[in-house]
């Protein structure tokens, strides 16, 4: 069950998540105990965030050692707002490419591109990464900015 505080109600949150084409940041550990980032395309489903990315990815390896992670997705742009948190992933294969495709569809726009075709490409093994989140803290400086946070900054 996903702890959630901050700004946001749930409902609120969620549509955050659908809305915002902004990659999530994740972190977690490598083997050696150091912290590393990777920013991935997501897509929100059923409470989770599912990601994909190639089979021999650093990320993966670092995943399968230790699920555990923290993550934010964030505007870059004013007015500053979004979610962080913590939660453990899985990871299971998406070699018909399910996930991709539908994280390229929603950032891409279409599959059309020489980067869609590259990711794609039948000889590319994907693993998916769905991040149970147990904490999420939303923020919205909105009010703050003198901004409406209906203005969507992405």
């Amino acid at each position: 069950m996903t702890d959630f505080r901050g700004a946001w109600s749930e409902d609120e949150v969620a549509t955050f998540l659908q809305e915002a084409t902004i990659p999530v940041r994740i972190a977690t550990h490598r083997p050696d105990g150091s912290l590393w980032v990777v920013t991935l395309w997501y897509r929100y489903r059923d409470g989770a965030l599912e990601c994909a990315t190639g089979a021999n990815a650093d990320v993966v390896r670092f995943l399968r050692n230790d699920p555990t992670v923290a993550f934010d997705i964030s505007t870059n742009d004013i007015p500053y707002r979004g979610i962080r948190g913590n939660g453990t992933v899985e990871l299971s294969s998406d070699s018909e490419k399910e996930v991709l495709r539908d994280l390229i569809e929603r950032y891409l726009g279409g599959t059309d591109s020489s980067l869609a075709r590259r990711l794609l490409d039948d000889d590319r093994d994907e693993v998916r990464i769905r991040l149970e989140p147990r904490t999420v803290y939303s923020w919205d400086y909105s009010e703050r900015m003198g901004t409406d946070s209906s203005e969507k900054s992405e």
